[in-house]
């Protein structure tokens, strides 16, 4: 996931970042805008998709650690305009390969 976001542009800022009890999947940055991506992995005989799987109470808990980073880290950084949250899901085949499905601002 993190190559395929470099490969996009993005500067990775921090991989399963904890923040207390929460924990962050992958911080990224575009330029001014800090993502916030949330990373679901699946395989193609899941029953559910890997975006479909997030739900209420996982947004929540990364929105909360979302805040949370941006008040201890961003908050006063005049290079950053504002904090997204972006959701990733990757469906991984038998031969070892990988199809990424992103959404930007996802929640």
């Amino acid at each position: 996931m993190v190559g395929w976001l470099e490969r996009r542009g993005a500067q990775i800022v921090a991989r399963n970042l904890r923040l207390g009890y929460l924990e962050l999947d992958v911080v990224a940055r575009w330029g001014e805008v800090i993502a916030v991506v949330e990373v679901r992995t699946r395989s193609r005989r899941a029953w559910t998709h890997g975006l479909g799987s997030i739900d209420g109470k996982k947004r929540y808990r990364v929105r909360l650690a979302g805040e949370r980073l941006w008040q201890r880290r961003y908050r006063d950084d005049p290079t950053v305009t504002r904090l997204r949250y972006d959701a990733a899901s990757v469906t991984l085949h038998a031969d070892g390969s990988g199809e990424v499905e992103y959404v930007r601002a996802a929640f």
